[in-house]
């Protein structure tokens, strides 16, 4: 016998029996991967403790809806509940890639952690209803921000501003931000820049993921073990109905999920696309260790649901007339681009091993002149270079912000000089893209010093005992990988190449008194090979020139030994 529920539930008796028996319908039905032992497959989860210090969500409200599953058809075993679907195992696409991708990483990172997508994807709903249904950009931040109520202490917690603001808009108090409604002084510690767009943004689904897969793995817990899963899904919200509620979807999405476009996700009842929703109504008399579930701030009005059977008509009284639904207004469709320009000239120029200091950046228009919000752009690399974006990436996509611009992730040189081309064009638009030129210059010096201050001599027809070596810096760095050139020189004044005195050998012994392709080591130094003296005496010139122009000129003297 098919058994489902979905309904959002309010705290009570209800909400944690329904979701208990969730969790043991699940754990009954024996699906794969669904254990006792493990993962938080059984009722005894509820008795774990949760972690000290303040939760992920400062104990923000949180979605109730539970998920349909399936229990065994035997007597005793079948639950009567709401049903929301088989669309429930369906995640947005940007946002599994996004949980997956948080897996593989903190398996590379932390693989004692054993942290499965499926329980991201679990609190995902629980938190945002997977980010309203896959509301994102392709660079998978929210199309609109997900804010949780303010926690001024009034039926929440009272969490003083801890971010000005920046996060939540809030100067006075701190708001749960974000698909994984972290708390802005908590997403101070665990924010991370998952997408490599240079930013560590609590409302892009890739950062938010990451660090929710981080915190869970904190102090070494092993996910694998129930007690210490329970114990870090606490940490999100210290409410064991809370704990009941992500158990039972992430033993749902373990027994099957697929992929849905973006946008497309079941939202939560009550919930919509395009409302904030209502302002969650207070607990006058809140409870620190089982704080009351409430709807989402962010939820829009309530969807209509099918009203209850009620007694049948009475004969030969006519059926009352149904009550016209009301014809919504029309949403106002948002003038298309019609024009992608520069924000500010810059020129792009690092040198080769560095990062660009300066970013291309561009605004987006429509027809009207006005900017446009919420747009992706695509930049990409275009030209022979070893230059990338974060992540060594040749292309990303990005979403204009509120005045309609956007800004290129950090782009790092590569080691090759040249010139190339970072290229804008609207996603999904056939407009002319917008260019900047980018250069990458060699590594450079802009000075170079000898190492020693020993006098160089050597008798004629000998070697030089000492070797020289010279070390070059760039802004008072070590400057490596610079190119240097050797050249024997006929004075300071007049630096032609000698044609006796001191020289190198080259692979087959023969002198030379020029060596190109020198290059500095890892801490900016060179060390010349071995330098002979023929048979002419006196004081010679040495001379070496790094890439940048700056040069040292080394005195080599050449005379006999006194006699005996």
């Amino acid at each position: 016998m098919a058994a489902q529920f979905g309904r959002r539930l309010r705290r009570g008796a209800t909400t944690a029996t329904v979701a208990a028996a969730a969790v043991a319908a699940l754990s009954a039905s024996q699906a794969p991967g669904v254990s006792s032992a493990h993962s938080g497959g059984s009722q005894e989860a509820v008795d774990a403790t949760p972690p000290p210090g303040v939760p992920v969500t400062g104990n923000s409200p949180y979605y109730t809806d539970l998920p349909p599953l399936k229990t065994p058809d035997k007597p005793g075993t079948s639950i009567d509940l709401p049903a929301t679907g088989a669309a429930e195992s369906g995640i947005p696409a940007t946002v599994l890639a996004a949980y997956k991708q948080a897996q593989q990483k903190i398996a590379g990172t932390d693989p004692g952690c054993h942290v499965p997508w499926q329980l991201l994807a679990a609190i995902g709903k629980v938190e945002s209803g997977q980010a309203r249904g896959g509301r994102v950009d392709a660079n998978g931040t929210t199309l609109s921000p997900i804010l949780g109520p303010v926690l001024n202490g009034v039926g929440f917690a009272d969490i003083k501003d801890t971010d000005k603001g920046e996060y939540d808009g809030d100067a006075r108090h701190d708001r749960a931000v974000g698909p994984m409604q972290f708390i802005p002084s908590t997403w101070a510690r665990w924010g991370q820049d998952a997408n490599d767009d240079g930013r560590k943004d609590p409302n892009n689904i890739y950062d938010a993921s990451l660090a929710a897969g981080l915190y869970l793995c904190a102090d070494g817990r092993d996910l694998a073990v129930k007690d210490q899963l329970d114990r870090a899904i606490l940490g999100y919200n210290h409410s064991r109905e809370y704990l009941r509620t992500v158990l039972s979807w992430f033993d749902y999405y373990k027994r099957g999920t697929h992929e849905v476009p973006d946008g497309d996700g079941v939202l939560p009842v009550d919930d919509g696309p395009d409302s904030s929703g209502p302002t969650p109504t207070p607990n006058p008399t809140p409870s620190p260790s089982r704080p009351q579930p409430k709807p989402r701030p962010d939820a829009p009005d309530p969807k209509p649901t099918p009203d209850a059977p009620g007694p049948k008509p009475t004969p030969g009284t006519p059926d009352p007339k149904p009550t016209p639904k009301p014809t919504p207004d029309p949403k106002p469709t948002p003038s298309p681009v019609t024009r992608i320009e520069k924000a500010g000239a810059v020129e792009l120029t690092a040198m080769a091993g560095g990062e660009f200091a300066e970013r291309a950046t561009v605004r987006v228009k429509n027809a009207a002149g006005k900017t446009v919000s919420g747009q992706s752009v695509r930049f990409e690399i275009v030209g022979d270079t070893e230059a990338r974006f974060a992540g060594a990436k040749k292309s990303v996509v990005l979403a204009t912000r509120a005045d309609g611009t956007t800004t290129t992730p950090a782009l790092s040189a590569g080691e090759k000089a040249g010139a190339f081309t970072v290229r804008a064009t609207v996603v999904g638009r056939s407009l002319p893209a917008v260019d900047f030129a980018a250069t990458v210059t060699a590594r450079a010096a802009d000075a170079v010093a000898r190492t020693g201050d020993k006098p160089l001599t050597a008798a004629p027809g000998a070697e030089f005992a000492d070797d020289v070596e010279v070390k070059a810096t760039y802004k008072g760095a070590v400057a490596s990988g610079v190119a240097v050139t050797a050249t024997m020189i006929t004075s300071a004044d007049d630096p032609a190449v000698n044609d006796k005195g001191p020289y190198f050998k080259d692979a087959e012994g023969k002198p030379v008194r020029t060596l190109a392709e020198l290059k500095t080591d890892a801490d900016g130094l060179l060390k010349l090979p071995k330098i002979y003296a023929d048979t002419a005496t006196g004081t010679f010139l040495l001379r070496l020139t790094a890439e940048g122009g700056v040069s040292v000129t080394v005195e080599l003297k050449v005379e006999a030994p006194p006699a005996a």
